[in-house]
């Protein structure tokens, strides 16, 4: 009985996804959790593995687009494989061809669609490999140094076209356009309020400046702020449960854990894996998970499984200098924390002006669940853990 091969959820409102390329050929034997296919979401390109092994039968080709739950192969256990050189006969162009030459699904789009040259084009990437930046950057020189007059006849079209007056048009990338859908969706559909608050960093910069060679020492890993911030919203979530739910329906969905979204920039944007029972981990778990996966995001290696099922997130404009911002939920997540820059600011303690290192917050948060009192407390919350943080070790 054959195996099928189907298009798992991709966590939340995430409909559909783009098969970018075939890794394994229709008729050659795989096995267990190997890598088939790369496929594209608006969160990031992931690998799909085999749920058995067997011989591979490929129902969709590169570039479909695929619904969740749709089968796109099936795999024959007792199948017999064909050879290498039958795999060649069967299509056009070898996968040989373009499985080995070290470029990423993204950046061999790119140049695939532009007839380019790789070894033209100098890679700023790990080991000197191209990054989507390089191919981008290479195609604007050569649009700027290109003659707009007499063009050669036999000379590949531009891309993309500049105006004469200095405009260029590009069409939107199918992975841009889901992102403005779903951002559109979310707009329409929760009731998105922002409360403000600002956090006093001095404690936790007192207590990294203390402990952190022997945190460093203790478990071979290096004590940043991210880990803090990440407690600080567990123990918060914890208490005000309503931030942690979701809306289904006409049913509210309560959790007794924390699926903690971690926001990180990558060359193709935001990813957004997902910490699982973040509730569970020490202060060094969640500080070594966050380095792992954030890791995994810009390298493009992380797993189906830690981009979905996130009940909460935490974004860092703060990283790129924004000083306040606020940020859009996740649907069907009902909060989303964010974090800004850290700046020296005069402050009234008690009653005298000091000049504290200060960050502004932001909850966003949808206000068909949760009411304005409840998401003031529950930012209060964090802000009173983040500027005590013995307070977040005793979890008092």
């Amino acid at each position: 009985m054959p195996v099928d091969v189907v298009l798992p959820e991709l966590g939340e409102s995430v409909t559909d996804a783009i098969l970018v390329e075939w890794l394994k050929s229709d008729g050659e034997a795989v096995t267990v959790d190997e890598p088939l296919a790369v496929i594209e979401t608006d969160k990031a390109d992931v690998e799909l593995p085999a749920p058995s092994a067997g011989v591979l039968h490929t129902l969709k080709a590169d570039g479909d687009t695929i619904e969740v739950g749709e089968t796109i192969a099936t795999i024959d256990e007792d199948g017999k494989a064909v050879s290498k050189a039958e795999v060649s006969e069967k299509v056009d162009t070898p996968v040989e061809s373009v499985q080995d030459d070290g470029l990423s699904p993204a950046v061999r789009r790119l140049v695939t669609e532009h007839d380019l040259d790789p070894a033209a084009i100098t890679g700023t990437g790990k080991d000197g490999r191209l990054t989507k930046e390089d191919v981008l950057a290479y195609l604007e020189s050569a649009a700027s140094d290109s003659p707009v007059s007499e063009p050669e006849a036999s000379a590949p079209p531009p891309a993309p076209a500049v105006s004469s007056d200095g405009e260029r048009r590009e069409p939107m990338s199918q992975i841009r356009t889901r992102i403005a859908e779903r951002l559109v969706s979310a707009q329409q559909t929760a009731a998105m309020l922002t409360t403000f608050n600002e956090v006093d960093m001095s404690g936790i910069f007192d207590l990294r400046a203390k402990y952190k060679e022997m945190f460093a020492d203790v478990h071979g890993i290096s004590l940043g702020l991210m880990s803090f911030f990440v407690r600080a919203s567990v123990i918060a979530l914890q208490e005000y449960p309503d931030v942690n739910a979701s809306i289904d329906g006409s049913d509210i969905v309560y959790r007794d854990y924390v699926n903690m979204g971690i926001a990180v920039g990558t060359d193709r944007g935001l990813v957004v894996p997902v910490l699982k029972s973040a509730e569970r981990m020490s202060f060094a778990t969640i500080e070594s998970e966050i380095k792992r996966v954030a890791l995994s995001a810009r390298e493009g290696k992380l797993g189906l499984d830690e981009l979905s099922g996130g009940t909460f997130t935490i974004t860092n404009g703060g990283v790129f200098g924004s000083l306040l911002s606020t940020p859009i939920l996740n649907p069907p997540q009902t909060g989303i924390l964010g974090m800004h820059a850290i700046q020296n600011r005069p402050v009234a303690v008690g009653d005298e002006v000091v000049v504290r290192p200060m960050m502004y917050l932001a909850l966003t948060y949808d206000h068909r669940l949760i009411d304005g009192q409840t998401s003031v407390t529950f930012l209060v919350r964090v802000k009173d853990l983040l500027e005590d943080p013995a307070r977040m070790m005793l979890e008092v």
